[in-house]
């Protein structure tokens, strides 16, 4: 998580020094060298050449190409624009092409290619077909699709009704959002960092270190048990990882001060409480005056407000996967009287 948040920071930071020719195949050339490498060790070729898992493999070196290309553009229409020059987009639209024959003629070359490479993958790799399903003999690990695997992740770190009620509503709502909230008509039509900085930066930050990643981590490193291994490591199904999970509660009354938790549950839970009334409450105004002066003043307080919880939401994921890594925190909030756990 810490290298693909250094990875997506240093591409958006290094942009123009990246996307050059050379660098670009360098970075290809260095993943595919990698890949191969990889390939070598039996244990990283049984799980990467599952047919479950190969089209997730060739999707992470889709998903950084057309990365690497989307900055490029955007680089080099700031380049452009700062020399007062128009972008890629506004030149293309001075050479538009017929749909017949031009782009007819390209679909149905990308059809053929297409079909071909689906026959032979289909060839190639049997499908994964398994048992019958049985509630007697569940399969270890038991995964969801592979577009699930980020939410089945996220299982590890929050109460199933954060998981899979709440998070996948913020997604939903935030993306119904977010042309009611972001009505900044700069970048529409043509790639460009500079007159979007932070949004880009956030929308490259979720997709791909908060969607992506889970993914890959539930795909490739979540093993029997729901253990956690290495990429090169041996998936043994005895491997048990013992964690002892704390809650904030448990942190603020028996290890700072030493004494047994309260009985009732709104003393006990009052630190956590106070902490997430903190969090979504006191911060949002403190950024107001802060680093969000601007969205503040641009947006108004009711799309401010819409935005900010959506923002700190989304925040809240990684902060909570680093105190679960770190000090093996499982709940802010652990009211069982009302199975509510957060």
């Amino acid at each position: 998580v810490t290298l693909s948040l250094l990875a997506v920071a240093g591409l958006v930071k290094y942009r123009r020094t990246l996307t050059t020719n050379r660098a670009g195949i360098a970075l290809g050339l260095l993943s595919v060298v990698y890949f191969v490498y990889s390939l070598f060790d039996e244990d990283f070729r049984l799980i990467v050449g599952k047919p479950d898992n190969v089209p997730i493999a060739a999707m992470l070196f889709l998903v950084g190409f057309f990365t690497w290309l989307a900055v490029r553009k955007m680089s080099r229409n700031d380049d452009l624009a700062a020399r007062g020059e128009p972008t890629f987009e506004a030149r293309e639209t001075k050479s538009r092409v017929f749909v017949w024959p031009d782009l007819v003629y390209g679909e149905l070359i990308c059809l053929v290619i297409l079909t071909v490479v689906l026959t032979v993958w289909s060839i190639a790799l049997p499908a994964p077909l398994e048992e019958p399903a049985s509630p007697s003999r569940t399969p270890n690990p038991s995964k969801a699709p592979w577009y699930f695997l980020g939410l089945q992740e996220l299982l590890i770190y929050y109460d199933p009704w954060i998981a899979g009620v709440v998070v996948p509503g913020l997604i939903i709502v935030g993306l119904m959002a977010v042309p009611y909230l972001d009505r900044n008509p700069k970048g529409n039509g043509y790639f460009t960092f500079r007159e979007r900085p932070f949004a880009i930066f956030f929308f490259l930050f979720g997709f791909i270190v908060l969607w992506l990643l889970p993914i890959v981590i539930g795909t490739f490193l979540r093993g029997p048990n729901q253990a956690l291994f290495g990429p090169y490591e041996y998936w043994d199904h005895n491997k048990v990882e013992a964690i002892v999970n704390v809650n904030v509660s448990d942190i603020f009354w028996i290890r700072m001060l030493d004494q047994p938790l309260p009985q009732k549950w709104y003393v006990k839970e009052a630190p956590g409480i106070l902490l997430v009334l903190g969090y979504v409450i006191v911060l949002p105004g403190i950024l107001a005056r802060t680093a969000f002066r601007r969205f503040r003043a641009d947006m108004g307080l009711v799309r401010y407000s819409i935005f900010v919880t959506l923002f700190l939401f989304t925040l809240a994921v990684p902060i909570k996967e680093v105190c679960r890594w770190t000090f093996n925190l499982k709940y802010v909030v652990n009211i069982t009287e009302f199975f509510f756990n957060i």
